[in-house]
């Protein structure tokens, strides 16, 4: 973990959280943000980092959502949703870091995906580079959906959730994406 991965760590150890339950009108809860943050962090940067493509900004993004979920810890009601929140907040700061772009590069090259290092180039193979071009010009619900399920692993019902669409939705947008990538693919070959 970075320097500033340990230190929102730190600053986030235990975040209260109300839940509504039935036998009482208010419970309190505890949620380890700081064990949400040290299992998960690293696939969120993964996930911002495909969605951005580039390290800084994703790392930017992932630490802003969980600076706002430990903000509105006092909105949340239902603990076991914190992860989902996260990402949910990881995709919406990704699509605004794209929104921005978008409006500031709207006649430039189009984007190319980053190159850290001469190793690193030539460990990308040529089929992992299709791909990723065919899935960045996939539309952006299904490219989102596409990466949430497969690279993230996430169950239907999770992308879902991440998304905000009913499971139904995100099951015939993933449908729908990997047709679009498979048509890409054939074409591109």
């Amino acid at each position: 973990m970075t320097e500033a991965a340990d230190e929102v760590a730190g600053r986030l150890c235990y975040v209260e959280v109300e839940l509504l339950t039935q036998d009482e009108p208010l419970a309190r809860r505890q949620v380890d943000v700081a064990a949400i943050f040290a299992d998960h962090h690293v696939g969120l940067v993964r996930l911002a980092l495909i969605m951005v493509g580039d390290q800084a900004t994703a790392e930017d993004v992932v630490q802003e959502a969980f600076a706002r979920t430990h903000a509105g810890r006092g909105r949340l009601r239902d603990p076991d949703k914190a992860l989902v929140y996260v990402r949910s907040a990881v995709l919406n700061g990704c699509r605004s870091v794209l929104r921005r772009r978008a409006t500031v590069f709207r006649r430039a090259v189009p984007y190319e995906p980053p190159v850290w290092s001469a190793e690193s180039a030539a460990l990308l193979g040529e089929e992992r580079r299709e791909v990723l071009l065919a899935l960045r010009e996939l539309p952006r619900r299904q490219r989102e959906a596409l990466t949430l399920r497969y690279y993230l692993d996430l169950a239907d019902q999770e992308t879902a959730e991440t998304m905000g669409i009913s499971a139904s939705t995100a099951r015939s947008t993933i449908a729908r994406g990997l047709a679009a990538l498979g048509r890409a693919l054939r074409e591109g070959s």
